[in-house]
């Protein structure tokens, strides 16, 4: 299990744009950490890069004692900006094929919708949902297969106040338990969180 993530000097860039530089971080487990800067600093880019979805120009991400390849494998949930929901399917479809995906059951999946209030919605085609009803169903898998480090780009963006509130519980549940959160933001997160400025 994923205890403890650190970064060190990482430097990302776009073509022939850096994006930041030297960038360095550690976090602990029942930690979570907002990282903020302006549009375009590369906050969506860490997160990648931690996720290993992108390879840094410089520096090193390191989840503690576990592999780097154990630890993206199996250790971590990237929910980014777009949801990378398949449209055509039903919202149980798709949440068993991402839960089925990450480790979890076909149990815990319907627990999930439950949780993150989107049971009448299960027989709809994703297309047909509301940007925060998608939303809720990309971050169910969160709940439906548990994993410590949570990467979050801007997560809360598309929520009501309500599921807002409801989502903030959750986080806090995760980090009583011994996860981790790293979340690109604008808007403050619903729970304390140290501040981590990127591009600065």
């Amino acid at each position: 299990m994923i205890t403890a993530l650190a970064i060190h000097n990482l430097s990302i860039q776009r073509g022939d744009r850096t994006l930041f530089s030297q960038f360095s971080l550690e976090m602990k487990a029942g930690e979570a950490v907002a990282l903020t800067g302006r549009n375009g600093s590369g906050k969506t880019s860490l997160l990648r890069a931690v996720a290993g979805l992108l390879r840094p120009a410089a520096g090193e991400v390191r989840f503690g004692e576990v592999e780097a390849e154990e630890a993206r494998a199996r250790g971590l949930h990237l929910v980014g900006h777009l949801d990378g929901l398949k449209t055509g399917r039903t919202v149980w479809e798709e949440l068993l094929f991402q839960t089925r995906w990450t480790g979890g059951t076909d149990a815990a999946a319907a627990a999930a919708l439950e949780t993150l209030d989107i049971v009448r919605l299960k027989d709809l085609e994703v297309r047909r949902l509301s940007a925060g009803q998608r939303r809720r169903l990309a971050l169910a898998r969160l709940v439906a297969a548990p994993r410590p480090l949570w990467l979050l780009d801007e997560p809360m963006a598309p929520l009501d106040a309500e599921q807002r509130r409801r989502f903030g519980v959750l986080m806090e549940q995760h980090l009583a338990g011994g996860g981790m959160i790293l979340a690109a933001v604008h808007d403050p997160l619903p729970l304390p969180a140290r501040g981590a400025e990127v591009g600065a």
